[in-house]
């Protein structure tokens, strides 16, 4: 059984169609959305789409882990609103779940972008060598993960941001599997900040992490 966990916030545009890739298929037991506060149609879109839902404040992180609370399946997909598993994905997901081999292991998709430029597919060939070198892929790449070892790592943190990054830590490279799959996530944000400046700043935010400077000030620099 699958359960699939979706933090929003103001996520109108995307969450329906993120709902129904996730839904087409049949294969999760259950989604539940986990709001941070919206204050537009998301709890609408979620009620009408017949999702399990839940609110709570404290950045994506809190969210994520007040989502896990409800969830029943014996593995959850933690994945964001505008992020899609292309076809083929629970068939990829459903063999990582049945191999024993992965009881203590996490999956995750490949980095793709919703966008033909040329600066889209540089960003996805950095992201590719972050999650072979570094063993650090990010939330916008979904998390699979068995509910057995997710209880067993402790959660997920509630944190208003570099909750992907702290859970990935404590999962260990070695245990990080990349799913045959891709997920297509919106490419909107780096169309507005830019195809530079929008790496950049994610990696000073990740860098001020790792020295130590509390997420919740980091959070600030973000937006």
């Amino acid at each position: 059984m699958l359960s699939i966990v979706i933090p929003t916030k103001n996520a109108e545009r995307e969450l329906p169609a993120t709902l129904d890739c996730l839904s087409r298929t049949g294969f999760a037991s259950e989604i539940i959305v986990a709001d941070g506060g919206s204050t537009d149609s998301t709890p609408a879109i979620a009620a009408e789409a017949g999702t399990k839902f839940t609110a709570t404040l404290g950045g994506r992180g809190a969210q994520m882990a007040a989502g896990a609370m409800y969830a029943t399946g014996d593995w959850i997909l933690f994945i964001h609103a505008d992020t899609r598993p292309q076809p083929g994905w629970s068939q990829i997901a459903e063999e990582f779940m049945t191999d024993p081999a992965n009881r203590f292991r996490a999956g995750y998709f490949k980095f793709a972008l919703n966008d033909g430029a040329s600066a889209a597919r540089r960003m996805e060939r950095l992201v590719d060598w972050r999650c072979r070198t570094l063993g650090l892929p990010f939330g916008d790449q979904g998390l699979l993960i068995s509910s057995e070892f997710y209880d067993f790592l402790g959660g997920m943190p509630p944190i208003p941001l570099m909750e992907d990054v702290d859970m990935v830590r404590r999962i260990g490279r070695k245990r990080l599997v990349e799913l045959a799959a891709a997920a297509v996530t919106s490419a909107e944000r780096y169309q507005k900040s830019g195809y530079w400046l929008r790496p950049a700043r994610n990696l000073l935010c990740l860098g001020l992490y790792f020295a130590g400077v509390p997420p919740r000030l980091i959070a600030g620099l973000y937006e």
